[in-house]
């Protein structure tokens, strides 16, 4: 992806052979890996975020929203969170090929169409250079 500067690897389960070896679950898959590539995101789930990278978005929203009235301050700063693990995690991220969808959105059209259950466990992103 992107002129052979970053490789995605990424883990995607299904409960058959038959659905793995599919055109449409390989399709799937190969989008969720572009998309990877493309959007870089911090973790598949908000489950799976580190909580340091929580803490750091929350001292950084804090320190932005200073002056601020006490009450609208905790408001603020949930706000700022919220956003960051919407663009951060995978499953909240729109997707790169259609912005209107995401990619929990993908995922579930997906499990309709293939009638299967499929779980995006892990993946690994490598950038040359990084």
């Amino acid at each position: 992806h992107l002129g052979g500067k970053v490789g995605v690897m990424v883990e995607v389960s299904c409960e058959s052979d038959f659905v793995a070896k599919t055109d449409d679950f390989k399709q799937f898959v190969r989008d969720i890996a572009m998309h990877i590539a493309a959007a870089s995101p911090a973790c598949v789930s908000r489950e799976n975020i580190d909580p340091a990278l929580i803490e750091a978005e929350r001292k950084l929203a804090e320190s932005q929203a200073e002056g601020k009235p006490a009450h609208a301050i905790e408001k603020i700063v949930e706000g700022k969170i919220n956003k960051y693990l919407s663009e951060s995690c995978l499953l909240e991220q729109a997707f790169v090929k259609n912005p209107d969808q995401t990619i929990l959105e993908l995922l579930t059209a997906m499990i309709a169409k293939m009638g299967e259950n499929m779980v995006i466990k892990r993946f690994a992103r490598f950038q040359v250079g990084a």
